[in-house]
This record gives structure tokens, C-alpha cells and sequence, in this order.
């Protein structure tokens, strides 16, 4: 049961040192997206740490997205792009769900009610790993030397409101995994059978084929 307490504070920490380390050598990910991906499919920390490289890979996608003074093909490679991060993320937190449920269920010593949270444990991870994402690039235009001072300030206030929602979040995570060890609740993973991407569901795709 501290093992899984353990993992899960040490996934935390992870998601704040990968967004550091990545952003140092931002420009060169191929090799470390390959690595990534190469993951032991069932260790919570590689799970963690590929859930986290999808969201910084849409983070900076979606910025390049934005983009007005760029042609419409950059625009529409960033939505294809986008499509498929989007679709690894969702994966992964099904992922992240099952290997929790597989790690905490032989430890569960009662029997549990049919009462569940409104988010999984693997959406709560992949809010965490999303809000570390805004911390650091809050805390970048909070120190800006090209902007204005009230920006500046601005940017301030809100990374420090991010940083007290990340704790909050955290605590409601662990708080969760204490209800499930508890009997209080319940877990299961929700699938969220994403059709856009499927060339048989989506019939934009399956009429033109």
C-alpha cells in the first residue's frame, strides 16, 4: 500500500523534472520521444513519464497552432499532429487507470460500494502533469524582461495560484486512493472511445473511403 502512495508522490515529481529537462533541450525530442515510447507498458512511472510527453508535445503544437503569419499546410499539419498526441494521451490515461486498479485491488480488504469519483485517478494524473506544464511556462512570462511590470505581476499571481491548485490537486489524488483503500469508495477506468481518429466510426473518414 506505501509503494503505491510512494509512486504516486514520485510521479509527481518526475512531471516537474521531465518539463524542465525537456524544455533545456527543446528542439531535439525525436530520440526522446522514441525512448519514451519504448516504456514498459505496465510501470506507473513510465506511464507517468509518456502521458507527460504527449501533453508537452500538444502543449507546444497547440502554440504553433496559433499562428497567423505562417501557411494554412503548418496549420493543418499541427491538427493531424495534435490528433494523434491527443489520442496517445487518452490511451495512456486508460493506461495509467489500469495500472493502478491492477496494483491497488489485490489490497483491498472489504468489500467496496458502487460509489466512484467523478474523475479517474489517471485523469487526475494527467490534470497534474497539465498544470505543471502551465507552471513552468507561467513562471517564464512571470520573469519576462520583455514585457510590462503589471504583466509581470499578473503572471505572478496566477503562477502562484497554479502552484496552490497543484497541491490541492495532489492531496485530492492520495485523499481518493485513500477512500478506495478505505471501502469508500471505488475505481474503474473510463474508456473514453474516441471516434475522430477511427476511420470506421467517424463518417467524414468511412464515407469518402
Amino acid at each position: 500500500m506505501d509503494k503505491i502512495y510512494g509512486t504516486l508522490k514520485q510521479g509527481f515529481m518526475i512531471q516537474e523534472e521531465l518539463t524542465e529537462k525537456w524544455h533545456i533541450k527543446e528542439g531535439d525530442m525525436e530520440e526522446e520521444y522514441k525512448r519514451i515510447m519504448e516504456r514498459r507498458e505496465n510501470d506507473l512511472i513510465e506511464i507517468f513519464s509518456a502521458l507527460h510527453f504527449m501533453n508537452y508535445s500538444l502543449w507546444h503544437v497547440e502554440d504553433t497552432a496559433r499562428r497567423l503569419d505562417v501557411p494554412a499546410s503548418v496549420i493543418a499539419d499541427c491538427k493531424h499532429r495534435i490528433d494523434v498526441f491527443n489520442q496517445k494521451r487518452n490511451n495512456l490515461i486508460e493506461k495509467a487507470d489500469e495500472a493502478l486498479i491492477s496494483a491497488i485491488e489485490p489490497l483491498l480488504t472489504q468489500k467496496t460500494p458502487e460509489k466512484y469519483n467523478t474523475e479517474t485517478l489517471g485523469m487526475a494524473i494527467d490534470r497534474m502533469s497539465i498544470i505543471a506544464l502551465k507552471i513552468y511556462h507561467m513562471r517564464e512570462q512571470a520573469s519576462r524582461s520583455d514585457a510590462g511590470q503589471e504583466q509581470r505581476d499578473l503572471c505572478a499571481k496566477k503562477l502562484s495560484q497554479l502552484s496552490e491548485q497543484r497541491e490541492r490537486l495532489k492531496q485530492s489524488i492520495l485523499d481518493l486512493l485513500d477512500d478506495c483503500f478505505a471501502g469508500r469508495k471505488a475505481i474503474k477506468p473510463y474508456f473514453q472511445h474516441k471516434m475522430y481518429n477511427d476511420p470506421n466510426l467517424n463518417p467524414e473518414l468511412y464515407r469518402k473511403s
